[in-house]
């Protein structure tokens, strides 16, 4: 798994990790400590998240191929499944960080923009 520490433009950090093989896409949270504020996993070629077999709320931002939000899923509780069909990556963060880092749909991530190339979902 790849490390990424981005500073937003409200001088806010976020550090993320992004999924590098299927495994761990389809691992994604389970069986790891709970995100703390901001932190944040990117999952690749991913459209449709669950929250089963989480103890904790995340949010969930959905990412098309532009790397524009399509759609926002805040304080998502467990056992819950969620899914944009135009996403083509997901960003998961702990719950409530969309909101601090002012992410809103159809705000382009440029910093996702290297890891995209050739990902399908």
């Amino acid at each position: 798994m790849r490390q990424q520490r981005v500073r937003q433009a409200q001088g806010r950090e976020l550090l993320l990790m992004h999924t590098q093989s299927t495994l761990e896409r389809m691992r994604g949270l389970l069986r790891r400590t709970p995100l703390q504020a901001g932190e944040g996993m990117v999952l690749e070629a991913c459209n449709m998240v669950h929250t089963f077999g989480m103890g904790y709320p995340i949010d969930i931002v959905f990412v098309d191929r532009q790397n524009r939000i399509a759609k926002i899923s805040a304080c998502v509780p467990a056992r819950r499944l969620r899914g944009c069909l135009s996403a083509k990556r997901v960003v998961e963060l702990s719950a409530g960080d969309a909101a601090r880092m002012g992410w809103q749909v159809g705000q382009h991530l440029g910093f996702l923009a290297p890891e995209l190339q050739g990902a399908r979902p």
